[in-house]
C-alpha cells in the first residue's frame, strides 16, 4: 500500500470534489469489520464524507441508511473479496435501483465503486456498469487479514485519515514481528500466550478495551473465531461483555487489555488490576489512535503462530459455507412453496440455562436492528446471564456474525450454547431482480444458521421477539 499512497490520496480528492458527502460501504466479514473499527475509533476528518458500513440485511439496517443519505450524493463501495457474497450483491441491486431513479441509470456507475479480487464477477460488474473505479485486491491476501490492503486503506482515504501515519504504524509493528526470539517478538509472543493459555483450559480470550478503542472487538472477533475455531479446537474471544463483578469471571479465561494512553481509563484499569489476581493478563499499550493498525498486524501475526500451535490452519473457513448451503437451500424452499421451513428448538432462554455447564460459553446471535435501545437491552441481557450461569457471553448480530464468529459455532469446540433472537419486519423492502425480500433473506439465514447448527448436535434455543425487540429481550431478562 505505500506504493499506492498517491493513487489513493488522488482518489480521495475526486471524490469531495465531485461533491459527494457520503461513502456507504456495502460488505460483510474481513472486507468491511477493519473500515467499521477504523471508522468508530478516528471517525472522518473535516471536509470528508462520513462513512456508513452496511453489513445486514435486515429491513431495518438498510433503511436507517437509506434515510440519512441522498443517494445522488453518495458513493457506495461494493466490497467483496469472492465478488459473489450474497449480501453484498443485493444491497448493490437496491441502491443501484435507489441511485438510477434520481440521476439516471447511464450516470449511476459514477456513484459506485467496487473493491474486490482480480479475476471476479464483481470486477466484470464494475467494468460493465461504468463503475467510477475498481480496486482489485491481491488474491494472496485473505478476507480477515485484508484490513492492510484496498479493503481497509480505501475507505480509510476516502474519510480523510492519514495513510501514511496509519501504514508507518503497522510498518513498525512489521519490523517488531520479525525478532527471531519469539520472547520479544510482538506478535509472536501474544500468539504463543493465547494459544498456550487455551492449551491449558483457558480458552475464553476476553478482550477489554479503553472506551475509545471498544469497536476493536469487532474485527479481534472475526480473526479470532473464524482463523482458530475448526477441527473441535479454537479460542473463544469474549468482546463487548459488560464490566461485571470480580467472582463473576470464570476460570477458563484469558484478560487481554488493549490500553489507549490519554482515554478515560480510569474505571477500566481498576477493573483489569482487580481481574489479574485471578487470571493470566496481557497489556497493550496504544499511544495514540492510530495505533490501530499496528495492533491490527501484531493480531494478525500471532493468530498465524497461534494456529501453528493449537494445530489449525489459520488462513481458511472450512464451515462458514455450510451456513450459506443451508440459506440456499431455504430459499429455494421459499421459491417453491412460497414458505420458509420450521425450524424446531428449544423456544424458551430458560429451557437453554439449564443446558449450560462449567467451560461452556453463552452466544446471543440477534437477527435483530442495531439500534441503541436494541443494544442496551442485550448487554443488560447478557450481563444477567453471566452473573446467573457463571460463563461467559458473546452477542453477534445476524447476518454479520456468520462472517465472524460463525466458523467458531460449527467447527470450534462443543462448548457453545446459542440463543436466536428473531424478530418482524414492520416496513420491509424488495430485492430488485430476486423473487423475495429483505425480511426474507434475513430470515432464511437465521433459519439456515440454526439447521447448520442443530446438524452438529450444537445445544440451541430460537426466541422470536416480535415487533418489539428491546422489550422483548427485557422480558427474558425478568425471566432469567
Amino acid at each position: 500500500m505505500r506504493g499506492e499512497l498517491e493513487l489513493l490520496s488522488s482518489f480521495a480528492s475526486e471524490v469531495r470534489s465531485a461533491g459527494f458527502n457520503r461513502v456507504v460501504l456495502l460488505g460483510m466479514g474481513g472486507s468491511c469489520l477493519g473500515p467499521e473499527v477504523l471508522r468508530r475509533t478516528c471517525g472522518n476528518a473535516s471536509g470528508y464524507p462520513e462513512l456508513s458500513v452496511l453489513d445486514s440485511t435486515l429491513p431495518a439496517w438498510i433503511e436507517a441508511v437509506d434515510e440519512v443519505i441522498d443517494p445522488a450524493k453518495t458513493l457506495f463501495l461494493v466490497s467483496s473479496k469472492s465478488g459473489s457474497t450474497i449480501e453484498s450483491n443485493t444491497l448493490y441491486s437496491y441502491f443501484w435501483e435507489r441511485v438510477s431513479k434520481v440521476v439516471g441509470e447511464e450516470a449511476a456507475g459514477g456513484n459506485f465503486v467496487a473493491i474486490t479480487d482480480t479475476g471476479t464477477g464483481l470486477e466484470s460488474l464494475a467494468g460493465n456498469k461504468g463503475f467510477r473505479r475498481a480496486f482489485l485486491n491481491s488474491p494472496e491476501v485473505g478476507g480477515r487479514y485484508s484490513v492492510l490492503s484496498y479493503f481497509g486503506m480505501v475507505p480509510a482515504a476516502l474519510i480523510g485519515l492519514d495513510l501514511s501515519v496509519l501504514l508507518g504504524r503497522a510498518e513498525a509493528m512489521q519490523n517488531a514481528c520479525t525478532v527471531v526470539n519469539a520472547a520479544e517478538n510482538a506478535g509472536a509472543r501474544l500468539g504463543a500466550v493465547m494459544a498456550t493459555m487455551a492449551l491449558e483450559g483457558r480458552d475464553k480470550l476476553t478482550l477489554i478495551t479503553s472506551p475509545a478503542l471498544a469497536g476493536f472487538g469487532l474485527w479481534v472477533e472475526q480473526m479470532l473465531a473464524e482463523s482458530l475455531g475448526k477441527s473441535g479446537k479454537g479460542i473463544i474471544p469474549v468482546a463487548g461483555e459488560p464490566a461485571l463483578s470480580r467472582e463473576h469471571y470464570s476460570e477458563d479465561r484469558l484478560i487481554v487489555y488493549l490500553r489507549l494512553n490519554d482515554d478515560d481509563n480510569a474505571r477500566t484499569d481498576a477493573l483489569v488490576a482487580e481481574l489479574a489476581f485471578d487470571h493470566p493478563t496481557v497489556q497493550l499499550e496504544l499511544t495514540d489512535r492510530f495505533d490501530l493498525c499496528a495492533e491490527f498486524y501484531r493480531w494478525e501475526f500471532a493468530t498465524a503462530v497461534a494456529g501453528h500451535i493449537l494445530g489449525v490452519h489459520p488462513f481458511d473457513q472450512p464451515n462458514v459455507q455450510g451456513a450459506k448451503d443451508k440459506t440456499d437451500l431455504v430459499l429455494g424452499q421459499f421459491e417453491a412453496t412460497g414458505a420458509l421451513p420450521q425450524v424446531g428448538a428449544a423456544d424458551s432462554a430458560g429451557q437453554l440455562v439449564s443446558l449450560v455447564t462449567p467451560g461452556d460459553y453463552i452466544a446471543i446471535l440477534a437477527y435483530l436492528p442495531n439500534t441503541p435501545e436494541v443494544t442496551l437491552a442485550l448487554e443488560s441481557f447478557r450481563k444477567k446471564l453471566t452473573e446467573k450461569c457463571g460463563v461467559p457471553t458473546t452477542a453477534g448480530f445476524g447476518p454479520r456474525y456468520l462472517h465472524s464468529t460463525g466458523q467458531l459455532h460449527k467447527g470450534g469446540p462443543g462448548s457453545g450454547v446459542y440463543l436466536q433472537l428473531t424478530g418482524d419486519h414492520p416496513a420491509d423492502l424488495a430485492i430488485p431482480g430476486r423473487s423475495y425480500t429483505f425480511g426474507t433473506l434475513a430470515d432464511a439465514q437465521s433459519t439456515g444458521d440454526l439447521q447448520a447448527l442443530q446438524a452438529l448436535g450444537r445445544r440451541t434455543a430460537r426466541v422470536h421477539l416480535g415487533d418489539q425487540p428491546a422489550s422483548g429481550i427485557q422480558r427474558l431478562e425478568s425471566l432469567l
